[in-house]
């Protein structure tokens, strides 16, 4: 049987919403993190960077919305080949699809394609392919 699992290549990452991202930074840089990756989405007005360890990488977006709680986080981000394709059996499987179908930002060299899925739990799945 056909599954989502299929598209993956790996976590790409985890998106945790900041207040206040030079903490946030700070914080990480200080466990080891590397900052990775620093950019404006312009469309949400929100400040994002990327930070990474051994494959790990944390999203962090500057919303001034995060809840500052335990379970937080807002999505884990799978990485993924022929996001068009995840997506069409995202809508034959029946999963609730919570994006705008897939959506694209201007991220790293090329942009990124995505959508996401709610899971049992109220998480966010995010199916995301860097170009």
């Amino acid at each position: 049987m056909m599954t989502l699992g299929n598209f993956a290549k790996g976590l790409q990452h985890i998106g945790l919403p900041t207040n206040h991202m030079d903490t946030t930074i700070a914080f990480y840089e200080g466990l080891g993190f590397t900052k990775k990756y620093e950019t404006l989405n312009e469309k949400a007005g929100e400040r994002v960077v990327f930070l990474e360890l051994k494959g790990l990488v944390i999203e962090a977006y500057e919303n001034g919305r995060a809840a500052l709680q335990s379970g937080a986080i807002d999505h884990i981000a799978i990485d993924v080949e022929n996001v068009e394709a995840a997506y069409r059996l995202a809508q034959e499987q029946g999963y609730e699809i919570v994006s705008n179908g897939i959506e694209a930002l201007p991220f790293w060299e090329k942009g990124v394609r995505f959508f996401l899925i709610l899971g049992p739990n109220q998480e966010r799945i995010e199916f995301n392919e860097i170009l």
